[in-house]
Parts: C-alpha cells; structure tokens; sequence
C-alpha cells in the first residue's frame, strides 16, 4: 500500500499461454481507468521512463500494470542474440492475454483499459489491440515501431496517440506513414528538442501528460451485463 497516495500495490505472477510472467499492479482508490504497459527492446518492468508516466498516471487516478513480457530465462537468451524483443507475434500475443487477464482481475475489473507501448512494445500493443477491439478503448505510442504492427494497424479503430522525439526523425517519419495507415481516431504528438528516449529536461513530463490526457479522454468504465 502507497499511503502517500492511497494506492494498493502488488507483485503478481501472471499465467499468459505457456509461461507464467511477473508484473507490478497498482491501483489507486476509486480508479478512473487501467494502463497496461508493453516494454520495448531490452527494457523490462523496471524501466524508469515507463515507472515515471506510471506515477504521472496514478496520480490522475489511473491504476497501471507493468509486467516483463519475457520470462527471466527468456531475457537471459535476447540478451545474447536479441531476437526475441522483436518477436512482435509472440509479444502481441502475451499483451492480448495480459489485457484478459486484467479485464478479469478482482482490483481492476469494470474499469476501461489502455495500452502504453514504447519502442517495439508499441506495435505489440498495437496488435494486441487489433485482437482484443472489445477490451482495449485506447493506445499510446512513445517513440514507438508502428510499422512492426504491419497489416494490424488497419484494423486498430481505438484512438491512438503517438509520441515522438522532435530529434528522432526515422522514427518521426515511420510513425508519420502509421498515422495514415490507422481506420479511427489517431495523433501525432512530436515533443520538441527530444530524442528517441526523451532524456532531455522535461521531455519525459511531456510523454506522461500527453499519454495522461489521452487515457483520461478516453478510458471509460466497462457496462456490466446481467448474466454475463
């Protein structure tokens, strides 16, 4: 428990399809929404950028999900051939089954979900969503691989937002050509004198208000259903 905060916060081991991965829940008190988090290359549950618009998002009263889409063994292999960080199927496929999983779960259940990707993690989520359209009602993007997503993109209708370093052109010009791939709602942040890790000063503050106001914009409660 976060007192400061009024946040339940626990260390949960998931079951997606043949391995069991770890993740860090929080949930703020009365939550407005819930933002699964897919990592990118060589990142895990621990990366301090995805940590710190995490915080940025509870404080807004949005509950977060951050899990290792590899298991430790798995991390131990990419580290020496760096394959399966952009094994987007398999990835896709572990967020899809996360994003069921949290619809399911006792804490976050009824609330709206969105997916945060960052870097090749986006276009797992950007998959993800494609097959989950009735679970996922929004994505962000931060210096993301929206064309890894390939032929899903056409088929992502939640509102998407993506967001890229002013000083990070391949990438601006990658997800610019997305943009106009995507059938529904879709944004084009570039946060200005920001590279692709948004290290500089303020950069990652812009990255966590913009995905901040999108989600809240966005994540609206799930309806329940009498005899579901």
């Amino acid at each position: 428990m976060n007192a400061d905060m009024n946040i339940v916060e626990e260390n949960r081991h998931i079951p997606v399809a043949d391995v069991v991965l770890e993740a860090d829940v929080a949930v703020p008190a009365q939550a407005r929404g819930v933002v699964l988090f897919a990592h990118g290359s060589g990142s895990s549950r621990h990366s301090p950028r995805n940590r710190h618009v995490a915080g940025v998002l509870h404080e807004a009263g949005l509950a977060t999900v951050l899990v290792d889409l590899l298991t430790p063994a798995e991390e131990q292999r990419d580290a020496w051939t760096a394959e399966l960080r952009f094994a987007i199927g398999m990835l896709a496929t572990r967020v899809a089954a996360l994003a069921d999983w949290v619809s399911a779960f006792s804490r976050t259940e009824g609330l709206g979900i969105g997916l945060f990707g960052a870097s090749t993690g986006a276009a797992a989520a950007l998959v993800a969503a494609a097959e989950r359209p009735e679970i996922v009602q929004a994505v962000v993007s931060r210096g993301g691989r929206p064309d890894l997503a390939g032929e899903y993109l056409r088929l992502d209708r939640q509102p998407t937002l993506l967001i890229v370093g002013e000083n990070d052109p391949a990438v601006i010009d990658l997800n610019r050509r997305a943009l106009r791939e995507l059938p529904g709602e879709g944004r084009l942040e570039i946060v200005p004198a920001a590279s692709h890790l948004f290290e500089e000063p303020g950069a990652l503050e812009q990255v966590s208000s913009l995905a901040r106001d999108w989600f809240l914009l966005h994540l609206r409660p799930v309806a329940h259903v009498v005899g579901s």
